[in-house]
């Protein structure tokens, strides 16, 4: 029994498929999609989602926040920005790592709603870098 995928971002749809499961990153925690599970909407920090085919990893996308929606026979997500993780530049998330955290230096440390928004960036480029950096 599988579920259908999709992983949309802002600029189209980069997955549209059957799996076995997906596993989310979840702001609470990881948590799988799969078949016959309730359904539920689960807010996504940044991190990869990994998808399935039986007990093997197929594909891995790296997602920098957003939504999915999960039902007992698919899973939408919704994604502020996604790629697949081969195609992660260390290098522009680096400099995009010092550009969010040069905005943190400056910015207004009373204005709790615009430093709640630069961590949640932060911590996004931070699993960015994580998920594209080679394994050891």
């Amino acid at each position: 029994m599988s579920i259908q995928i999709e992983i949309i971002s802002p600029e189209k749809v980069l997955v549209s498929r059957e799996v076995d499961m997906a596993v989310l990153p979840g702001m609470e925690g990881d948590i799988a999609a799969m078949p016959e599970r309730a359904p539920m909407m689960l807010l996504l920090r940044g991190g990869v989602v990994a998808l399935y085919d039986g007990d093997t990893v197929k594909d891995r996308y790296f997602v920098g926040g957003g939504f999915a929606d999960i039902t007992p026979t698919r899973c939408t997500v919704l994604a502020d920005k996604a790629m697949p993780v081969s195609e992660i530049s260390i290098d522009n998330a680096t400099a995009q790592l010092e550009a969010l955290s040069e905005a943190w230096d400056q910015a207004d440390k009373t204005d709790t709603t615009r430093l709640s928004v630069l961590q949640d960036q932060i911590q996004a480029v931070r699993a960015e870098i994580e998920a594209g950096s080679p394994t050891i």
